[in-house]
């Protein structure tokens, strides 16, 4: 009887013991989605802060054509000095400009929506840290994302880590797929034109090209690694406004 009462005592804790060990694999498994789905509800509620913004804005004695003629002044100006103060995007942790100063909080831009990749993101001004951890980031020095000729939106984003998948999936997107821009003034999309894998120290590659309406999408590569960037460029395809 001892004996069957030990068996018996041996075989519940290895049961719980299985069970514990099947939990704590599935959680691990699942937490990549888990996470990931949280993140797109942080997402969705700095969306609806943004367009509140909008809205209150709006009605405000701040105009959205102010803000909009000062980040186009900066684009020509970026453009006619050639980005002359362009070295390395990435040591530009702060942005040049105060959206404070224009009614909106939290140093959101807009966001990009990439369907392909399942991905929307607020774009945030300056590539720190703190901001590289809530979505992508406007490289200061290259054209702001509001679109028009002459300008080169660069937008950088980590290839996914615990906690989103952010631009992991960049590899998916082929020439014609389509992302779009969704700023305080407008919905602007793009299409894929172009694609590489460069150094990071190339700059050049991130620079405005002459007549051209451009959004640039930087990225870690290869994944889990940071030896090289992997490079994806759109072009606008409603470029007439």
């Amino acid at each position: 009887m001892v004996d069957k009462a030990k068996k018996r005592k041996k075989y519940r804790h290895l049961k719980i013991t299985a069970i514990m060990l099947f939990l704590l694999g599935l959680t691990i498994a699942l937490y990549p989605v888990i996470s990931n789905w949280f993140y797109k509800v942080e997402v969705r509620q700095m969306e609806k802060t943004f367009e509140q913004q909008i809205v209150e804005f709006s009605d405000s004695m701040i105009s959205f054509e102010k803000l909009y003629q000062e980040l186009k002044r900066r684009n020509e100006l970026l453009f006619a000095e050639k980005q002359k103060d362009l070295k390395d995007p990435f040591s530009y942790q702060q942005p040049e400009i105060d959206l404070t100063e224009y009614g909106f909080q939290g140093n959101v831009i807009g966001f990009i929506s990439i369907p392909k990749m399942e991905v929307e993101l607020p774009i945030l001004l300056g590539a720190n840290t703190d901001n590289l951890l809530k979505g992508s980031v406007h490289l200061t020095e290259t054209s702001y994302p509001i679109g028009g000729e002459n300008t080169n939106a660069v937008l950088a984003a980590h290839r996914g880590y615990s906690r989103a998948a952010m631009f992991r999936d960049i590899e998916k997107l082929e020439i014609g797929d389509e992302i779009y821009i969704h700023n305080f003034r407008e919905t602007l999309t793009y299409r894929v034109v172009e694609w590489e894998i460069i150094a990071p120290t190339d700059v050049q590659k991130l620079l405005i090209r002459e007549g051209r309406d451009l959004v640039t999408l930087v990225t870690c590569h290869p994944y889990r690694q940071n030896s090289q960037r992997y490079v994806v460029y759109c072009e606008r395809v409603d470029s007439a406004g």
